[in-house]
């Protein structure tokens, strides 16, 4: 076919293939359910770091991360990308054992990280309970962004490469035979329409399975519902001090505008699925005191005069090895999905290897063949330690 390669989802994951399927001269259209990024990238808290504890996920972040530095040179946007570091915690030996040879990996790989004393990770987050901490690791040109500017980037320079972005669109049928993809139904409040696609992304992050079985196929991922909060800490956090996560307790922070933080983190062992279209947006008001409480354990910042300003939720779409899928999984039809979490920053590289998948026929950016959906089948699960 010669039709146009349509990407579902006006996330960032989508709207990076569709950026750089275009920058390489292929036609595209986004449709995306609702606005663009009213999925997960709305609600991100915009984390951008090397430090995972599989290379796979190493490899992404440093494809990712020049993008991530160069973003208002090549994208003429400002998103933010305050490059203050990223700080991991252990309490635990076994923890602490396992960060010698995460670290070890990490810089095989070529991440800059450092394996600290807690006396030193105190130099960097100078509130910090170093006494109840064994191990730290750090790397400086982790940080964090606004993922909504980061968003509009992409957006207007898809636009401007000739893609067409159709928001309030939703994909409700796809046709697919052994040879691929035929048509995809699209609905609006204008009528529906059929395209005929050269190629499908499914980039639908919480509705991913769901867009996935409209094609008659089933993959492992699900929506987890996650929280964040903005807190105006007893002691504000200064402007240099690292995203802090405590690999033990679960809680993480990081410094917000004038002193405040936005704090998160999973802490219940219940985890139930839950409906993209039908959850609660609004933070619940006893994991924001088990947030602040976990907080005030790792620093000094939390004290009892610790305000609570203003929080919300939003959805993981979760693999069951928190790692994504990305393959061409059926002829014409691409997964870029299940990111649990690490999606915002991984878009840069998400992108172009999937426009070399449908390109070039395979990637070469990143090695991305352990992240083919029958891994599940084969029992080879990566396992993926540093999630928050």
């Amino acid at each position: 076919m010669v039709g146009p390669v349509v990407v579902i989802g006006g996330g960032i994951v989508g709207l990076s293939c569709a950026y750089a399927l275009a920058d390489r001269g292929r036609d595209v259209v986004v449709c995306e359910k609702a606005s663009l990024g009213a999925g997960s990238t709305a609600r991100a808290a915009g984390g951008i770091r090397t430090q995972f504890s599989t290379r796979i996920n190493v490899e992404l972040s440093l494809a990712s991360l020049p993008t991530w530095e160069a973003f208002e040179e090549h994208f003429g946007v400002d998103i933010g990308f305050k490059q203050v570091g990223y700080l991991f915690l252990a309490r635990e030996a076994t923890t602490a054992d396992r960060f010698e040879e995460t670290v070890a990996m990490q810089q095989k790989a070529g991440a800059s990280v450092d394996l600290l004393s807690p006396a030193d990770a105190a130099t960097h987050c100078p509130e910090l309970h170093a006494d109840r901490f064994r191990s730290a690791t750090y790397a400086g040109r982790d940080g964090f962004a606004d993922p909504y500017l980061a968003l509009q980037g992409y957006a207007d320079a898809a636009r401007a490469a000739g893609v067409d972005i159709r928001t309030h669109t939703e994909v409700t049928a796809i046709d697919r035979t052994d040879a691929g993809i035929e048509t995809v139904t699209i609905g609006t409040s204008g009528g529906t329409e059929r395209l005929e696609p050269s190629a499908v992304i499914n980039a639908a992050g919480p509705w991913a399975s769901a867009i996935a079985a409209l094609a008659d196929m089933e993959i492992p991922v699900v929506p987890r519902r996650r929280q964040a909060l903005v807190a105006a800490p007893e002691t504000p956090i200064g402007e240099t001090v690292p995203l802090t996560i405590d690999l033990d307790s679960g809680v993480y922070f990081r410094p917000e505008r004038e002193g405040a933080a936005i704090v998160g983190g999973q802490f219940d062992a219940d985890d139930p699925e839950a409906d993209p279209d039908r959850y609660s947006e609004s933070m619940d008001l006893d994991w924001a005191a088990t947030a602040i409480e976990r907080a005030a354990d790792v620093a000094g910042y939390f004290g009892p005069k610790t305000q609570l300003k203003r929080g919300w939720a939003g959805l993981y779409a979760v693999t069951p090895d928190h790692h994504p899928i990305i393959e061409e999984t059926e002829p014409g039809f691409v997964n870029a999905v299940g990111f649990s979490g690490h999606g915002f920053q991984h878009a840069p590289a998400t992108g172009q290897v999937v426009a070399e998948l449908l390109i070039d026929g395979e990637a070469s950016t990143v090695d991305i063949s352990g992240l083919s959906s029958d891994r599940f089948d084969r029992g080879e699960q990566l396992i993926e330690r540093h999630v928050a």
